[in-house]
């Protein structure tokens, strides 16, 4: 935290640097206990436990009918307005200033010097400020079941109903030890130790996007691991939303006191001796800010090709298509797919001391070694286009850009491919041959596209099924059919599906803790350039005579490698259903099967590639 002119910083995890924060988040003066008056309390003609009761304190005597009340600074309209009823049968109007609830409740115990009263029915009534609702209706009751079978993340912090935002924290502070000393300390922040907690069990548990989203009774919090969205706490109260997200933002170097538009930003942070980058991302909605963050291991170790693509021949083209002196290789897929695993997998193959590659990122994911890494920073003028521009005056070999995501950038891209640099980039499409259409619509001209494009990579992610737990079954000739797969093809085939038991299951499995599933394996589809497709893009041919002309050529589409997948006990057909079937899929993986089978010209019966005749009616191949 900065020092202002007018004020020193305090220590940290203090009352002064509570209010302190808590004047930057509401923008008004938090009062100090000197400043709270409760010896004037039996002036005023309510009686002393009446006062405690609703936790509101005088700071002065009272002039011409007003009186100057202290309140917490997390009271709502309701609250105030309640206490001003009461106050007008005495003929007192309030004037309400901000204090620390724990500093109101200190002062009024110190004198009424009475002990801590059990709930009545008047003070709920008074000072519960969130409505009870009906536990009645079945849906809540299952919410409520599934609730208590979740972990808390707020059981031992003493939490206040909203807008508490504490201490401030260097960029590579290391979340452990800060969530260690906060739980430790007695004047530590609890929204500081809820917040610690989030990121660490998120990091702990392998996720890789947090989302923090609230809903009109509760702030609900789920991680994205392998690629589905998971609750692993129950909700917290509703009114902490203001605090955790203006957390977040000062943790983020966002501004706290916009809360209408998006925002975006970067938390840093040491975890286990390796430096993570957390991306958060603000949006406003109708019961307060969203905050998403995605999880940046910039230390992780990066995998080999040999590791993420199981498919020998489609390893060797992908590694053919690096190894080129020049052109474009285009990654495609959508957010969270591992493009960049996999273009870093490339790049860590042709890193070596005799050539000079440099990479623009937004954000730098991966470190390498020996290789000039750039980040766009878009408020000094640094996008993708003006990061290359740069790059071609410092004698590079091998260009990577983040994502292609406008004109600009394709174009810049392009014709440093066609100068004699090998240029590799991501785009967002469906799949493989749309990439061309989406160059197209950038205003990208096909000339241009076709005498650089080497070749396009389209690529998902599916859940890998848990070899602890998995069970082995034999599809029905129904399921099969959803695929476009014959039974009797398949009868040599183990199948395998996930055996989802859920964590609330006594014994279930430790590895992937009931989920059925553990980590991912990657699905591609490789579409090499060759003449005819060149000839094809440059004549502006749609979107499928280019993916009917790849698979001529042997294209494996996305659906025939995800069965490939399943034939060999890594995932399961429900997973590959769920990432990869569709309707245009299955007519792509349909026509390449008709496209790989060899049939008889004359008598069209099936025939075997070590055939040199037909056997039915001794047609020559």
């Amino acid at each position: 935290m900065t020092r202002t002119p007018s004020r020193p910083v305090p220590l940290p995890s203090s009352a002064e640097q509570e209010r302190l924060e808590l004047e930057l988040l509401l923008g008004q003066p938090m009062l100090g206990p000197s400043q709270l008056r409760p010896d004037l309390l039996s002036e005023l003609g309510l009686p002393l436990q009446r006062w405690r009761q609703l936790g509101a304190c005088p700071t002065a005597s009272p002039r011409a009918g007003e009186l100057e009340l202290a309140i917490p600074h997390h009271w709502n309209d309701e609250q105030k307005q309640r206490l001003s009823l009461e106050l007008a049968e005495h003929d007192l109007r309030p004037r309400f200033q901000l204090a620390l609830a724990e500093e109101i409740q200190q002062a009024l115990e110190r004198a009424i010097a009475i002990p801590e009263p059990g709930p009545s029915a008047e003070t709920s009534a008074t000072t519960d400020p969130a409505p009870r609702t009906p536990t009645s209706d079945p849906a809540q009751a299952r919410n409520a079941a599934r609730t208590s079978q979740q972990r808390s993340l707020t059981k031992d912090l003493s939490l206040p109903n909203t807008g508490s935002v504490l201490q401030e924290v260097s960029d590579l502070e290391d979340l452990e030890v800060s969530a260690s000393e906060a739980s430790s300390s007695a004047n530590a922040s609890p929204i500081v130790s809820l917040v610690d907690r989030i990121l660490i069990e998120a990091l702990t548990s392998g996720a890789s996007d947090i989302h923090i989203e609230p809903q009109e009774q509760a702030l609900e919090i789920r991680f994205r691991i392998d690629g589905v969205l998971q609750k692993h706490f129950e909700d917290l109260p509703r009114g902490l939303t203001p605090a955790v997200t203006s957390r977040l933002k000062i943790m983020a170097d966002l501004d706290i006191a916009e809360r209408r538009l998006p925002q975006d930003g970067r938390i840093r942070r040491m975890f286990r001796g390796r430096k993570m980058d957390f991306r958060v991302s603000t949006l406003p909605s109708r019961s307060g800010e969203k905050v998403v963050m995605r999880l940046l291991d910039s230390g992780a170790t990066q995998l080999g090709l040999d590791t993420l693509i199981t498919d020998i021949p489609a390893r060797q083209t992908l590694r053919e298509l690096g190894s080129k002196p020049y052109g474009m290789v285009l990654v495609t897929g959508p957010t969270g797919s591992g493009k960049s695993t996999t273009l870093y997998a490339l790049l860590a193959e042709r890193n070596d001391s005799g050539i000079n590659i440099s990479t623009v990122e937004d954000p730098i994911e991966y470190t390498l070694n020996g290789i000039t890494q750039t980040q766009v920073n878009r408020d000094k003028g640094l996008d993708f286009a003006t990061a290359l521009r740069a790059f071609m005056r410092q004698d590079p070999d091998v260009l990577l850009v983040g994502e292609t995501r406008d004109l600009e950038t394709a174009k810049t891209a392009i014709e440093a491919a066609l100068t004699g640099h090998l240029v590799m980039t991501t785009l967002h499409c469906n799949d493989a041959a749309s990439a061309i259409a989406r160059l197209d619509e950038m205003g990208v001209e096909p000339f241009m596209v076709s005498a650089s494009l080497l070749g396009i990579v389209s690529q998902r992610l599916v859940r890998r099924v848990c070899v602890n737990c998995r069970i082995s079954y034999r599809p029905s000739q129904e399921e099969l059919s959803r695929f476009g797969l014959v039974a009797s093809l398949e009868s040599e085939v183990t199948f395998y599906r996930a055996n989802i038991t859920g964590n609330a299951v006594e014994n279930c499995c430790p590895a992937c803790n009931g989920t059925g599933y553990k980590g991912r394996v990657g699905v591609y589809e490789m579409l090499r350039m060759t003449d005819p497709i060149a000839a094809a893009v440059a004549k502006r041919q749609t979107t499928d005579v280019i993916r009917r002309m790849a698979l001529e050529n042997g294209m494996k589409t996305l659906l025939g490698y995800g069965l490939q997948l399943v034939r060999e006990g890594h995932t399961t057909l429900a997973e590959v259903e769920r990432m990869l079937l569709t309707d245009s899929s299955l007519e792509s993986e349909r026509r390449a099967r008709s496209l790989s089978t060899l049939t008889c010209d004359n008598c069209g019966a099936g025939l075997h590639e070590d055939w040199l005749e037909c056997p039915y009616c001794l047609t020559s191949r």
